[in-house]
């Protein structure tokens, strides 16, 4: 008989965060943790193919096997790419230095 082991599973929307602690048997994946804790009733946008996951911030793979007090972050996509943000503001910020302020 495996002993359980307690994980969190997190997702997070900008409006609306859910942490779930759920019991796993020791051994179990992050698979097995996020499908055990119902997050995805609570989402069920998520995509276990698409979305990308961690382990207290570091990313990892669905087979990972999880160990006790983990925690399980479901990652959203991003909407921008932060370096095309980056490069947008520089733009701007260059444009506004050469013409000057208009006043």
């Amino acid at each position: 008989m495996n002993a359980l082991i307690k994980v969190e599973v997190v997702y997070a929307m900008p409006t609306l965060q859910k942490l779930l602690a759920v019991q796993v048997p020791a051994g179990s994946s992050a698979e097995v943790a996020i499908r055990a804790s119902g997050i995805l009733d609570f989402f069920p946008e998520i995509d276990l193919s698409v979305n990308k996951i961690g382990i207290f911030s570091k990313a990892c793979k669905l087979d990972t096997v999880l160990r006790a007090q983990d925690r399980v972050e479901i990652y959203r996509a991003l909407l921008a790419d932060p370096k095309e943000i980056r490069r947008q503001r520089a733009l701007e910020g260059k444009v506004t230095k050469k013409g000057g302020a208009a006043v």
